[in-house]
């Protein structure tokens, strides 16, 4: 029967051991284990090792190495179960150790989907321009239920929704664009919900902007499309020909009709149309 002659430090990593066994006369490096180990099976010189005992040992090492790295890829942030899972198997885990490791973290609380998912959104919603429909797509792409997900955006209120979307309205129209504001509102709906806000609080943001539209900036703005427009057609047209051009175009650019009529009478008067 074998028996550990000693038990020595790793220079390098410090909680591992290496384990020297005899076997008659004879003393040599045998393998090494964690510290984990090493306490729980109260490994001391002197003790008899079955070859039994060190193939158990040695399974029982190598799941605390699996699980020592998944403490490590939890150390970054929380992750879902998907996201362990596959990062042990592409660490080359075995199937049933990682079995194994991921009973002990969710016994450990150390993997919870749900509280994942609720600090995801917590975060999303105070550190990103996306909208809780974005969110809740990120969610299930890592790996957490559709009814987790949909819970969990619950957390970001219509309030906050709203302000968010709002702000983005009022710091992206510019009148220095020159573009009618319908334009500019129409571009900015369809990135609001590529970011994943809801159409109902898009149009309630739209809404309020739309009772302070700058009417003096859309005035400006048709001008500067009416005048490239005048340069374009009359080249071809003129006339009332000229003139429906003119406001077909100026229409589809999302100008209203009282300022198309408008730029109509101040810059072709004497045409009829």
């Amino acid at each position: 029967m074998k028996k550990i002659a000693k038990i020595t430090t790793q220079k390098r990593t410090k909680n591992r051991y290496n384990i020297f066994l005899t076997d008659g006369d004879q003393e040599e490096y045998a393998f090494s284990v964690d510290e984990a180990v090493l306490v729980e099976f109260n490994l001391r010189k002197g003790l008899e090792m079955s070859d039994s005992m060190i193939e158990m040992l040695l399974e029982k090492d190598s799941i605390q190495k699996s699980y020592t790295l998944a403490i490590h890829f939890l150390s970054y942030r929380m992750r879902t179960k998907k996201e362990m899972r596959e990062y042990l198997a592409k660490k080359e885990v075995i199937p049933e150790q990682i079995t194994i490791i991921m009973e002990r973290l969710i016994k450990e609380k150390l993997l919870d989907d749900k509280l994942f998912a609720e600090m995801f959104v917590r975060t999303r919603m105070n550190t990103s321009s996306k909208g809780p429909l974005l969110i809740k797509k990120e969610l299930i792409e890592k790996g957490v239920t559709s009814a987790i997900a949909e819970e969990a955006i619950h957390l970001y209120p219509y309030e906050a929704q709203f302000e968010k979307v709002s702000k983005k309205l009022e710091k992206k129209i510019n009148a220095g664009k020159r573009e009618s504001y319908k334009q500019q509102i129409q571009k900015l709906q369809a990135n609001l919900l590529q970011k994943g806000f809801s159409q109902a609080v898009i149009s309630d943001a739209i809404s309020q902007m739309n009772e302070g539209e700058d009417k003096e900036a859309e005035w400006d703005a048709i001008v500067y499309q009416g005048d490239k427009l005048l340069r374009k057609y009359s080249k071809k047209y003129e006339g009332f020909i000229l003139q429906q051009k003119l406001k077909e175009a100026m229409y589809r650019k999302g100008f209203q009709v009282e300022y198309i009529n408008r730029y109509l009478a101040e810059f072709l008067e004497g045409d009829s149309y």
